[in-house]
């Protein structure tokens, strides 16, 4: 029975390849079947129609099924480099188009982490398909004012963790060097501390952590540089005055981020990343207070 079901899943879907999310068919029979479809062909069409479930106001449609059906032929290998290229194409003019209801952007940011995991897992893009999603993750994040993160309803939003996610991938890229390294932790910093007095409260400290970790373990910034840059990060939002909400969104938003890179770095079994970070996270760690 279930396996019909999918078979009528895919032939409505074939029909009517154009509608909007979901596409047509039973997708809960898909999602119950691991969301295995044997017919490659009808895979690639199927994975570029889930790509309007990831903009999908329903929390359902856009993680459940959208997301998860992608990540999941993505991470097996299921989809063919031409069609990731398509998905690529699709989420980053997403990512570049204003978003009022705030699903879209992070989603697209999401969906483009798969893509950069693909690539560096094995590599498929250009350099200058890469770059460009460099500068595009790098343009997002920094641009980002929307802090919306769950809501019962609606579910999540999460554009400074998505934003984050995408940097982790490109992170973790052996293809990319210093300018590409330079430009992601500036943009990495400009949401260290949030705009408007914002108090990150869904774990975006560590998010945005994660890629700054994973570069330090390269050999492209000194321990000087990383000092510099730190410096740049936590004396970029000059100390507001008192009696206001901002000094302390401000100092809760560094330790977030301050606080699990120290915990990672001294966790770490990589010298040489110690010894490029970890006493300079510790110089400013005090210097908080």
């Amino acid at each position: 029975m279930r396996r019909c079901a999918i078979v009528v899943a895919l032939a409505l879907f074939g029909a009517q390849a154009s509608a909007a999310c979901p596409p047509a068919g039973d997708m809960r029979a898909l999602k119950s079947a691991q969301w295995v479809v044997d017919d490659p062909a009808a895979r690639q069409v199927l994975a570029l129609g889930m790509l309007d479930c990831l903009a999908d106001p329903d929390p359902v449609l856009r993680d459940d099924i959208g997301f998860e059906s992608l990540q999941t032929w993505m991470r097996t290998d299921k989809l063919d480099p031409a069609t990731v290229r398509t998905v690529r194409t699709i989420l980053l003019g997403r990512l570049q188009t204003p978003d009022a209801r705030g699903f879209a952007q992070p989603f697209a940011a999401l969906g483009l982490a798969e893509v950069a995991r693909r690539d560096r897992r094995q590599a498929f893009l250009t350099t200058d398909e890469r770059a460009e999603l460099v500068r595009a993750a790098c343009a997002y994040l920094a641009g980002l004012r929307d802090y919306r993160g769950f809501d019962p309803r609606e579910g999540w939003r999460h554009g400074v963790a998505h934003g984050a996610d995408l940097m982790l991938q490109l992170s973790l890229n052996a293809l990319l060097d210093k300018a590409a390294h330079q430009a992601m932790l500036a943009a990495i910093g400009s949401q260290v501390v949030a705009a408007g007095a914002h108090f990150y409260i869904y774990g975006e400290g560590e998010r945005l952590m994660a890629p700054v970790f994973y570069l330090a373990r390269r050999d492209t910034l000194s321990a000087a540089e990383w000092d510099a840059w730190l410096a740049r990060v936590i004396g970029a939002t000059a100390t507001p005055p008192e009696r206001t909400q901002a000094p302390l969104a401000r100092r809760h938003n560094l330790l977030g981020f301050l606080l699990p890179l120290y915990a990672s770095l001294s966790e770490s079994e990589d010298t040489a990343q110690r010894a490029r970070l970890l006493p300079v996270v510790q110089k400013w760690l005090k210097r908080l207070g």
